[in-house]
Order: C-alpha cells, then sequence, then structure tokens
C-alpha cells in the first residue's frame, strides 16, 4: 500500500510513539478492506510499538480504531486515510501513541476540563484541503478527554450515509447525531462552540493586553508578512485575526510563489504562522474586528472593537482583512449553501460523484474548477457572464478537450432552484435573446471572483466604488496612522506574492510614522 520512501519517512515518525496501543479493524472481503488490511499491515510492520487485530466489529466498514490499553480514547477512521488525511492519520498514530501534542497548555486544560458526552463524526473528502484541519482537531480532542468521542468518514466511500443526511459539503460535522458545523475549523473554534464561556474569557484576556505599537487585523499573507516586518524592528506587536492564513486557505494549488514551483494553501499558511511564530508577535485567533474609533476621535490611540465583546489599543493599525469568494446574490443561494451550492470544487466534488453540476464563472478559476470536475462528475455545465470565457488560453484548450463539458456564454444566473432539501437545477437567462433557460442538475459550484472584507470599515476609512480601502504608495489609508495591505485594499492584481510585498511595505511605513510622529 506505501511506497518505499513514504515507508521510511513514516517509520522515522513512529519512532516517537513511546506508549504501545492497538489497531482494531472492521473489515469484510471487498477490495476496499484489502487496501485498508494492506496500509495496516505496512504500519505495523514499521514499530513493534503498535499491534493490528482484524476482528473489529463496527458497523462500518472498512474501519479502523486506534486502542491504547489502559486509556479510554475512542477515535475511528472510517475508510483509507490517504491523500490529504494521510497526515492525520500520522499525528492519531503519534498521539494515541503518547506523543504530545503542540497546543498551549491553557487549551490543552480546556479541552480535558469539558464536561458532558460529545460524539463527533466528520464526513471528509480525500480531496478536501480543508478536512485535515477538523479532522486532526477532534482526533486530538478525543486523545485528551476520554468524554469526546470521533469518527472521520470518507463520505465517497459511504455514500448511504451522505444521501441519507443530504450532505452535500465538506466537512460536516456532526455532533450527537445533529449537524454541528461545515467547513474548516480548528480546535479554538471547536471549542468556541461546545464551552459556552470560552468566548466571554477570550475578550476579558483581550481586554487586558497593553497596547500595540502595532496591531495586524487579519492574518492572511499581508498580515503574516506585516507581523514579521513589524516584529524584527524590536516593537510590540500583535495579529488578530478571524482565521490564520485567510483565503489561502481554501487554495488548493499554488504555482505562482516565486522559489517555490508548487505547494498547497494550508501548507503555506502553515509556514507563514511557523514564520510568524519565531519573533515575539501576540497571535489572537478567532477574533473578528467589528469597528475602528481612530485616535483622531480617542485623544491618541486606535482603537478596534471585536465580535467578542474585546477590543485591542495600537499606535498603528495595518488592516489587512482579505477578500472572500463573491456570491451569485440570487434567489435560492443561501437557502441552498451547502445543499449544493458549493464554492470549493476540490473540497465537494467528490460528493457530486457521477452527477450533473454547474460551474459559475469563465476566468481562471471556474475554468480550473470545470477541468477538475470533469474528471469526477457526469456532466458540467460551464456558464459565463461575457460573450466569451476570460480564461488563460491553456485552460480553455483543455476545457473544450473535454467530451463531458458544456460551455455556455453570455448567462446570467438568475436563481437556484431546489426540492427544499437539496439543489435540483438552476435558471439562467440567455443575454442575446432574454430568454430564461432551466437546467437540471444536482451541484452549483460559484466561482465568481472575490469581495474585499470592509463592511465594518464603512464611514471609517476612504473605500473604493468596490469597497476596497483606498491606499496610497505607501500603504497608508485615508487616516493617519491606519495602514492597510493586501486583497483588501486597491492595489491591482490580487496575488499572494504581491500581498506580502504590500504587507511588508505597510509594516515598513507604519514604523516610519511611529518614530517620526
Amino acid at each position: 500500500m506505501l511506497d518505499a520512501t513514504l515507508k521510511t519517512q513514516l517509520k522515522a515518525y513512529l519512532e516517537k510513539v513511546t506508549q504501545p496501543f492497538e489497531i482494531v479493524a472492521s473489515l469484510d472481503d471487498n477490495e476496499k478492506s484489502r487496501e485498508m488490511s494492506g496500509l495496516l499491515h505496512d504500519i505495523v510492520s514499521l514499530t513493534d510499538k503498535i499491534t493490528l487485530r482484524e476482528d473489529g466489529s463496527d458497523s462500518r466498514v472498512p474501519s479502523f480504531s486506534l486502542n491504547r490499553p489502559g486509556a479510554d480514547i475512542s477515535l475511528r477512521f472510517a475508510g483509507i486515510p490517504m491523500g490529504h488525511e494521510f497526515t492525520s492519520l500520522v499525528l492519531a498514530l503519534l498521539q494515541v501513541g503518547g506523543h504530545p501534542s503542540k497546543l498551549a497548555e491553557d487549551v490543552i486544560s480546556q479541552i480535558q476540563n469539558l464536561e458532558g458526552e460529545f460524539n463527533f463524526e466528520t464526513y471528509f473528502s480525500l480531496s478536501c484541503q480543508n478536512c485535515p484541519d477538523v479532522v486532526q482537531a477532534l482526533n486530538l480532542m478525543a486523545v485528551l478527554n476520554p468524554k469526546i468521542r470521533h469518527v472521520a468518514i470518507d463520505g465517497a466511500l459511504f455514500q448511504d450515509e451522505v444521501e441519507t443526511r443530504q450532505i452535500m459539503s465538506v466537512p460536516s460535522i456532526y455532533l450527537n447525531g445533529e449537524l454541528f458545523g461545515q467547513g474548516r475549523m480548528e480546535v479554538e473554534q471547536i471549542l468556541a462552540k461546545i464551552d459556552t464561556g470560552a468566548s466571554a474569557r477570550d475578550a476579558e484576556k483581550l481586554n487586558a493586553k497593553e497596547t500595540f505599537d502595532v496591531l495586524v487585523i487579519g492574518g492572511g499573507p499581508a498580515g503574516a508578512a506585516a507581523a514579521v516586518y513589524a516584529a524584527r524592528k524590536g516593537i510590540r506587536t500583535g495579529v488578530a485575526a478571524e482565521r490564520f492564513g485567510g483565503q489561502v486557505l481554501d487554495t488548493m494549488s499554488i504555482e505562482n510563489f516565486i522559489s517555490v514551483q508548487e505547494t498547497e494553501g494550508p501548507k503555506l499558511v502553515r509556514a507563514l504562522e511557523e514564520h510568524v511564530k519565531q519573533y515575539e508577535v501576540d497571535i489572537m485567533n478567532l477574533q473578528r474586528a467589528s469597528a475602528i474609533i481612530p485616535a483622531k476621535q480617542t485623544g491618541e490611540l486606535h482603537e478596534v472593537h471585536f465580535d467578542s465583546g474585546a477590543s485591542l489599543k495600537a499606535k498603528t493599525l495595518i488592516l489587512a482583512t482579505g477578500a472572500r469568494w463573491r456570491e451569485m446574490n440570487v434567489p435560492g443561494e443561501q437557502e441552498y449553501r451547502n445543499k449544493g451550492v458549493a464554492y470549493c470544487p476540490h473540497c465537494d466534488g467528490p460528493l457530486f460523484k457521477g452527477k450533473r453540476v454547474a460551474v459559475i464563472g469563465g476566468g481562471n478559476s471556474g475554468v480550473e474548477a470545470a477541468i477538475d470536475l470533469a474528471g469526477i462528475v457526469a456532466h458540467v455545465t460551464l456558464l459565463e457572464f461575457d460573450s466569451a470565457l476570460r480564461a488563460d488560453a491553456v485552460l480553455q484548450k483543455k476545457l473544450h478537450s473535454l467530451p463531458n463539458v458544456k460551455v455556455i456564454t453570455s448567462a446570467l444566473t438568475s436563481e437556484v432552484k431546489g426540492d427544499g432539501q437539496k439543489v435540483n437545477g438552476l435558471v439562467y437567462k440567455d443575454r442575446n435573446s432574454d430568454e430564461f433557460v432551466s437546467v437540471e442538475l444536482e451541484g452549483i459550484f460559484v466561482q465568481i471572483g472575490l469581495l474585499p472584507n470592509t463592511e465594518w470599515l464603512k464611514g471609517t476609512v476612504e473605500l473604493s466604488n468596490r469597497g476596497e480601502i483606498i491606499v496610497d504608495s505607501r500603504g497608508e489609508t485615508s487616516l493617519p496612522g491606519i495602514f492597510a495591505a493586501g486583497d483588501v485594499t486597491t492595489v491591482p492584481y490580487k496575488q499572494i506574492v504581491i500581498a506580502i510585498g504590500e504587507g511588508a511595505k505597510a509594516s515598513l511605513s507604519a514604523f516610519d510614522h511611529l518614530i517620526r510622529s
């Protein structure tokens, strides 16, 4: 199952296992069970600390649990955790085997002190880059607290469950049989939902923090670069972010980040975070900014308010809140969001295997999505508002070579249709004839660009007619001492490499402002 290189790497990791445990597999005679058996035999052959039993009786087949003698741990994989989930498997092996996690001690304590019964189920797809964060977080929580149980389920392998629960987006997380959440979630986010007092405690901690010299709002590439450049100046630096990594976390393949030939968004985000943590930067995650009270009103310091009720003060601010996927804003879109309307083809594509889907948008993102989906689904209809596709010529050539793709231009998507439970079609207007056309399908992937995260800034700093923060050549906004960088600004070409450069520039400008004022 594992090639020689992967075995060598895994063997080195398994040397960190200090406490023996066993893997108990529930198998039958089908092909997937044989594949799982091969994987598990490969694992136990690499260490004498892990043993294997194949006499499990779990209702989900194939599946396996990790059991440590004397410890009440309920952690199971239903499906074969390869692809993006192989890292989740390795971490689970290490953690059940006694290797400590890198979580902060206060977070570990919070998990261990949770009261109640928490039975989590996570549906994932092997091509989903968002799923491992959820799987790894819940696996670790199950290791730390016997009241927490977790099973990670490959949605493509357990299609009956996916159909029964009407799952059309991964990761989909269930708690005690009820839908708990969808999309990327880390340990702190999960804790914030199940530990009702966590938000108030976090707000209290933030309110007690001293004034920052530079406070960065946003933790994407621009925010990370700004934090590094500020911290290197030896000044008090903080980063408050709704989620560290921002939009890059949802990016599958990155091939134009100079000096790195190819990487993936989550991998790049981990590298950015590790770099920031090399310096004395106060990272405050899960903090959504809601308002700024500028220094001209407070008298000396800028004050940032957050949804949690917390507030922070700083001498200078760098706004790097990035952008998010633009929505169609048509009837039915919100009603059927995650019920057939999706925004991440890599994550959710496998759930639509053998079905009919549409891709909205004819730029690079839309065409790339259509190409990827064509290898999974029965048929792809690509709808583009303009009279011609806008994607690169090489992508268009590949798209038109696919037999199960239909391209419709001059099409204005006007409505998402459904049966009350899930999507069953869409309606578009032919802009040439003004005729409304219905298309029967099961999924809609929206790929129509980005929208800057600036709603909370209206009336504070000057914005363009597209909602972007207007900045000068130094990254300064219309308010002295407040700078901005990245996709949230008017700087053209929304690229990671440009955002990083703009973040560094804004930070240098903020430092210059500090020493001159």
